[in-house]
């Protein structure tokens, strides 16, 4: 496979593989390191830029323009302006974007079998999400129909969990049978690592609301594969 590099411009595709597969095309398009994440923070709607970067703190301000630029000049994203009062810009995929979700998934179902992976490691709350929505088991989920909210940070989510599918959106919480606050670590602590609600919320890591038998259910509602 020859690979060719162009640069022309931060925005445009850097790298051409010249070959003619979906897969090198796809890596052509969203390749780059970072770009993958930064699809994956707008998977749940618009951020601005100041928000990327919070929820990505290991990139600088200068990639993230660069990958913002080339995501859209490769049209999965798009940028516009909030109406007043906020007049804020915020970036956020197109619908061919939201496309990528699926293969997201799959590839972060796949690579959880690594042995390498270290599911302690931070995550951002958005990542937090998007893992429910990978690795809910339908099977121990069966019978389940519930409202679940979310209020980590300085982000609200509330999920609709029925059927053996998990639908997650940003939004109010009065509805909520259930609902988490803390920090999408100490979650992701109780639901991937391993540690118990009880000593979670005795350390004051997370706070539970409404039905507590059904906290304990949710956090057994996302098994890691076995490693390869």
């Amino acid at each position: 496979m020859q690979l060719k590099k162009i640069t022309k411009g931060a925005s445009r595709v850097r790298r051409r593989y010249a070959d003619a597969c979906g897969a090198a095309h796809a890596l052509e398009l969203i390749g780059e390191r970072w770009a993958l994440l930064v699809m994956r923070e707008l998977l749940l709607g618009p951020k601005r830029f100041s928000d990327l970067r919070a929820d990505l703190p290991g990139i600088s301000a200068n990639i993230l323009t660069q990958r913002l630029e080339q995501l859209e000049a490769a049209g999965v994203l798009t940028r516009r302006k909030l109406p007043p009062p906020a007049l804020a810009q915020v970036y956020e995929l197109t619908p061919w974007g939201y496309e990528s979700e699926p293969i997201i998934q799959a590839l972060g179902r796949w690579a959880t079998r690594s042995p390498l992976h270290d599911p302690t490691l931070p995550l951002s709350t958005v990542s937090l999400m998007l893992s429910f929505r990978t690795m809910l088991d339908p099977a121990r989920a069966r019978g389940v129909d519930a409202r679940i909210g979310f209020r980590l940070g300085a982000e609200t989510f509330l999920a609709r969990l029925r059927k053996g599918r998990l639908d997650v959106a940003r939004g109010a919480l009065n509805a909520a049978d259930l609902v988490f606050t803390g920090t999408a670590p100490a979650l992701a602590a109780a639901v991937y690592g391993g540690l118990s609600l009880k000593a979670l919320t005795a350390q004051g890591a997370l706070s539970i609301e409404g039905d507590h038998a059904l906290a304990e259910k949710f956090v057994t509602l996302f098994p890691l594969p076995p490693k390869a």
